[in-house]
C-alpha cells in the first residue's frame, strides 16, 4: 500500500510499533516485558485440559500462564477429558477477565510448554514493512506518543469531508455514530454518501488502531438508505479483514458488523497499573534524545517505583538518572 511509514519505539520495559498511511495512524502495537508469551497471538503450545463444557462444546485449557485459562471451542469429532494434553494455537489474546482464545490442533504428550512463540512486535513490524525503512529514535518516540493519544480519543472530526464520528466500547458491543460536521459555506447534509463512505473507512481505521472486535453497531448519517449500496460499501471497506461478517442494515440506518477479536484491546493495555510508570520512562527517553546538550536528565518518582524503574533507567545510559524520593504516585522529568 502506498504512503505507508513504519516506526519502532524500543524502550526498556516496553516496545511499540506504529504504522501510518498518508499521515494517518493505522496501527499501534504494544508489547511489555511483563507479557506472557503463552498469551501471544499465534503462539503454539501444549496445554492441559482443565475443564470440559459439553453444553458449550468447549474446554478450558491451562497454557502455563495461570488463570484465566484459555478457552477452546471443540471440533465436532473431538472429545477430550480432564487432564489430557492437547496442541493448541492462540487465535485471540486475553481481554477483560477472559483468557486467550485457542484453536485445537491435535492431541499431545508431555509437559505443558511453548512449542513456538507468536511473533513479537518488532517481528510483526518487520514483516509488514518488507524491505521498507523502519524509523527509530526520536521520531518513533514522538509517533508513539501521538498514537497513544489517538487510541484514547473517542471522537474524530474531519471538517474537510464533513465527518463527525464518535466511537465507544461498551460491555456488549462497539457503538459507532457517523454524523455531519459543519462545512464552511455549504450544507454538509447534502453530502450524505460521501460522509458515510469516509465514516465507514474511519470506523475501520479506529477499530484496527484500538484492536477492538465483536459486534460493531454503526449508526449511519441520514435515513432511507439503499440497502445493497450500503452493504456493498461496507464489504469493500472491510474486504481485507479475516472473519468479518457485514449486515444487516436496519431501515433507520443502523449497520451491524462482526469483527473477530485478535490482540488485547489497547484501552485495556493503557489502563494497566504500569502505564504511567512506563510513560514516564518514555518521556525521560524523549528528553535525552531531543536535548543532546544537557548532561543528565533525572526521573523523579516515589520510593514505591524505585526498585522496578531502576534497571530500566540504567538501560537508557549514563545520561539517565533515577531519583526515588519524590512524591508518591508522581513522575517528574527534570534536568540533573
Amino acid at each position: 500500500m502506498a504512503g505507508l511509514e513504519f516506526y519502532l519505539d524500543e524502550m526498556p520495559g516496553e516496545t511499540r510499533a506504529v504504522v501510518t498511511q498518508n499521515g494517518d495512524i493505522h496501527t499501534l502495537y504494544i508489547e511489555r516485558d511483563s507479557d506472557r508469551p503463552e498469551n501471544r497471538l499465534g503462539t503454539q503450545l501444549v496445554g492441559r485440559v482443565v475443564r470440559v463444557e459439553p453444553g458449550l462444546k468447549a474446554a478450558f485449557i491451562d497454557t502455563g500462564a495461570g488463570e484465566p485459562f484459555g478457552f477452546m471451542s471443540l471440533p465436532k469429532a473431538v472429545h477430550l477429558t480432564e487432564g489430557q494434553k492437547v496442541r493448541v494455537q492462540v487465535t485471540a489474546e486475553i481481554r477483560e477477565s477472559k483468557g486467550p482464545a485457542l484453536k485445537y490442533l491435535g492431541e499431545e504428550q508431555g509437559d505443558v510448554r511453548i512449542l513456538s512463540a507468536g511473533p513479537c512486535v518488532a517481528e510483526i513490524l518487520r514483516d509488514m514493512a518488507g524491505g521498507q525503512t523502519i524509523i527509530t529514535g526520536l521520531q518513533a518516540v514522538e509517533m508513539s506518543f501521538q498514537a497513544e493519544e489517538e487510541v484514547r480519543s473517542t471522537s474524530v472530526i474531519r471538517s474537510e469531508v464533513g465527518l463527525d464520528l464518535a466511537i465507544q466500547r461498551t460491555r456488549a458491543l462497539i457503538a459507532v455514530d457517523i454524523d455531519y460536521a459543519p462545512l464552511p459555506g455549504r450544507d454538509s447534509r447534502k453530502g450524505r454518501e460521501a460522509v458515510n463512505r469516509f465514516g465507514l473507512n474511519e470506523a475501520a481505521r479506529q477499530l484496527r488502531l484500538k484492536h477492538w472486535g465483536g459486534i460493531i453497531a454503526i449508526d449511519l448519517a441520514g435515513v432511507a438508505f439503499q440497502v445493497d449500496s450500503i452493504l456493498n460499501l461496507a464489504k469493500a471497506v472491510f474486504a481485507g479483514w479475516n472473519g468479518v461478517a457485514v449486515g444487516p442494515l436496519s431501515r433507520l440506518g443502523l449497520l451491524q458488523i462482526s469483527v473477530p477479536w485478535t490482540y488485547t484491546p489497547l484501552d485495556e493495555r493503557l489502563a494497566h497499573k504500569d502505564t504511567a510508570m512506563l510513560d514516564s520512562l518514555r518521556r525521560l527517553h524523549h528528553a535525552i534524545l531531543s536535548d543532546r546538550a544537557t548532561p543528565v536528565y533525572e526521573l523523579v518518582c516515589g520510593p514505591e517505583f524505585g526498585k522496578k524503574l531502576a534497571p530500566f533507567v540504567y538501560a537508557l545510559g549514563p545520561r539517565a538518572r533515577l531519583v526515588a524520593n519524590g512524591p508518591s504516585g508522581q513522575f517528574i522529568i527534570r534536568q540533573g
